[in-house]
């Protein structure tokens, strides 16, 4: 039975001493800047995937975005949730996550976004409790101070019927400063000269496209990192690769997504097919 535990989800800090990787190359995410998008999904030697994916939600999107990763409202009755929690609230939102979503649905600039996320796939190799130590490891290394909601799910891949399981970050751009700020007041556009009077800053404040794009392949290559050391901390041969196929020297096509609609209309021939391209 899947359980479902929600609250306060404390920021902790670790090592990355130990950990080694290679950076890629920026071209490989050049799509990425217009819309923070970026999905590559691919299998690896000894079998580990890497599916990490990053987008941004757009003002009024966010309140329907938390509910259907924590599995709520109208997406309650999926049976797929493992684990979701918060942290860095705002005082006023430190006990209702929710209220702090719904706040820059309406607060925040027409044309700007309230959160960014990231959808990453968690080692089958692991067991559920290394999982979710990974998952704590990764939210730390992404959200970092930032205010952050966030869910795991489990679910049964369609091609395949192997296990699924994949965390779901949303966090938000703007940065705590210390200063107490109104729900209406934290998505106003911030004050240089004085910031008390404006809205926290966003990280992404200032930064050029290429910035971006590089930070992106980076934060893509330490969650691969910190998926490394944690299979290797386990026991386990397998390894993931950010890089892209090419980088890898792997002279094949990208896999496609097929999408769930599509897998149910394939024959078993068909699928057996694909499975067998794919390794």
């Amino acid at each position: 039975m899947n359980r479902r535990v929600e609250g306060e989800y404390p920021t902790r800090t670790y090592p990355f001493s130990q950990i080694n990787g290679k950076t890629s190359d920026a071209k490989a995410c050049a799509h990425t800047c217009a819309g923070f998008f970026h999905s590559n999904y691919r299998k690896v030697c000894f079998m580990a995937s890497f599916h990490h994916r990053v987008k941004s939600g757009k003002k009024g999107n966010a309140v329907e975005h938390v509910s259907y990763i924590t599995r709520q409202g109208r997406f309650g009755t999926r049976e797929d949730l493992v684990f979701s929690g918060h942290g860095n609230m705002p005082a006023w939102a430190k006990h209702d996550p929710v209220s702090f979503w719904r706040a820059g649905d309406k607060h925040e600039r027409a044309n700007g976004a309230v959160y960014r996320e990231h959808e990453i796939s968690l080692p089958e190799e692991l067991t559920k409790s290394q999982q979710l130590e990974l998952v704590d490891e990764m939210v730390n290394e992404i959200a970092g101070t930032k205010p952050y909601q966030f869910a795991v799910h489990e679910n049964t891949s369609s091609l395949e019927g192997r296990s699924n399981t994949h965390l779901h970050l949303m966090f938000s751009d703007r940065m705590p400063d210390g200063i107490e700020r109104a729900p209406e007041k934290t998505f106003r556009r911030f004050n240089s000269k004085n910031p008390e009077l404006g809205g926290c800053k966003k990280e992404s404040g200032g930064r050029n496209m290429l910035e971006l794009r590089l930070e992106l392949i980076e934060m893509r290559r330490r969650c691969a990192e910190l998926q490394n050391a944690a299979l290797e901390k386990y026991g386990h041969a397998a390894r993931v690769d950010h890089r892209t196929l090419k980088q890898q020297g792997i002279e094949r096509e990208p896999e496609r997504h097929l999408g769930a609609a599509r897998i149910r209309k394939m024959t078993g021939t068909e699928k057996q097919q694909f499975v067998t391209a794919r390794r």
